[in-house]
């Protein structure tokens, strides 16, 4: 393990943790031949399920159109599909197609090296870790829903 960082130089290591995995956001996408938009909302799909396009486009921060054309370009590639809503026929549900293997096989050694990191703490501190990430995704979704707002 690396040795700790004071509270100071933390801001700065966060900062380059939150900035190397923004990079890695991007390279993904454009390693699947999509755009960062397009592969966060494949993530916002696979992670909280099928969603009309006003709730996508809620949760990406875009208006109709590009909500739509970024849909569009997601169903073409093969990543997801509009669906009738069973509740209501006159709307439509966007929902994920199965898991993208190429967006697997480009991610997989992140996620390799990210497992190997973790294997090196112990249940205690991976209890911390991932409560950290639990209340800083909700701190983080909170303001910026203030900064939308």
């Amino acid at each position: 393990m690396s040795t700790p960082v004071s509270r100071a130089g933390g801001s700065e290591v966060y900062r380059r943790y939150l900035s190397a995995v923004m990079f890695h956001g991007h390279a993904s996408a454009r390693a699947c031949e999509l755009g960062a938009t397009d592969l966060y909302a494949l993530n916002i799909l696979q992670l909280a399920g099928a969603m009309t396009p006003g709730e996508l486009g809620t949760r990406t921060g875009l208006t109709t159109g590009p909500t739509t054309r970024l849909i569009d370009r997601l169903e073409q590639a093969g990543y997801v599909r509009r669906v009738p809503d069973p509740g209501d026929r006159r709307k439509v549900i966007v929902e994920p197609v199965g898991r993208p293997a190429a967006l697997d096989r480009v991610v997989t050694p992140a996620r390799q090296r990210i497992g190997e990191i973790l294997a090196g703490y112990s249940p205690d501190q991976l209890d911390i870790l991932f409560d950290y990430f639990a209340r800083a995704a909700e701190a983080y979704q909170e303001a910026a829903e203030q900064l939308r707002s």
